[in-house]
């Protein structure tokens, strides 16, 4: 009796031992071309566009930075019923007016006025001869590309302003961000090269395009002197 039971303890064991083989199998082993091709189709569908996905390219910066669109319904109008008051730069030996008001930066020959979009900015470097369209072309264009965010010419004319021998550039940028938004804007901007007795003032007048600024863009260009 003894060793009859001893052969029916021993056979259950295979049997138990042989079902755990089975089973450690099902969870170790390598999967079959069908479960390999399900593993891959779900890693490739969890990309929304069916494609891994790739990180992209920093947002491009200084000159090489797109233009932002222009506002269909530009603000920044600056009112007809200003009052101009006169501005006297010292170091520089020129004098304008602004819209009084405007918030004033700088410091020695340089010097800007801003109220909300709008603008205007003046500083003087020194220069042999006045300004041409053909030299504007040749050595201002360059200027402002390698420094104006989005830079876009518009067009290059020589005008008559009471300061003297002119070339006016017209060209569009982005803005500065607005400090509270953050916004960004497309600015116009007419920069009036002025030379007298050696050296050259630059005006830029500035705001979005579109505005309707022609009257005190005209006020503050034909108010600028120079000594």
């Amino acid at each position: 009796m003894k060793k009859s039971e001893g052969h029916q303890f021993t056979g259950s064991s295979l049997v138990a031992t042989g079902l755990l083989v089975v089973a450690v199998a099902g969870c170790s082993g390598t999967p079959s071309p069908s479960q390999q091709s399900s593993a891959s189709t779900q890693t490739t569908s969890s990309s929304p566009s069916g494609s891994p996905s790739t990180t992209s390219s920093p947002t491009p910066s200084g000159k090489n930075v797109a233009p932002v669109p222009v506002e269909h319904n530009p603000p920044g109008d600056i009112p007809d019923n200003l009052a101009f008051v006169m501005y006297t730069n010292k170091a520089g030996g020129y004098s304008f007016t602004h819209p009084e008001g405007w918030a004033e930066t700088g410091s020695g020959v340089r010097v800007r006025f801003t109220d909300k979009l709008n603008g205007v900015a003046a500083d003087v470097v020194a220069a042999s001869h006045a300004p041409t369209v053909d030299s504007a072309r040749t050595a201002d264009v360059p200027r402002l590309k390698s420094s104006v965010p989005a830079f876009e010419l518009r067009a290059i004319t020589t005008v008559t302003v009471p300061g003297g021998k002119a070339v006016r550039i017209i060209f569009r940028r982005n803005s500065d961000p607005d400090p509270v938004t953050g916004k960004v804007y497309r600015d116009e901007v007419q920069e009036y090269l002025v030379y007298s007795s050696g050296h050259l003032v630059r005006m830029d007048l500035f705001g979005p395009v579109g505005a309707d600024n022609v009257d005190a863009y005209r006020t503050m260009s034909q108010s600028l002197r120079i000594r």
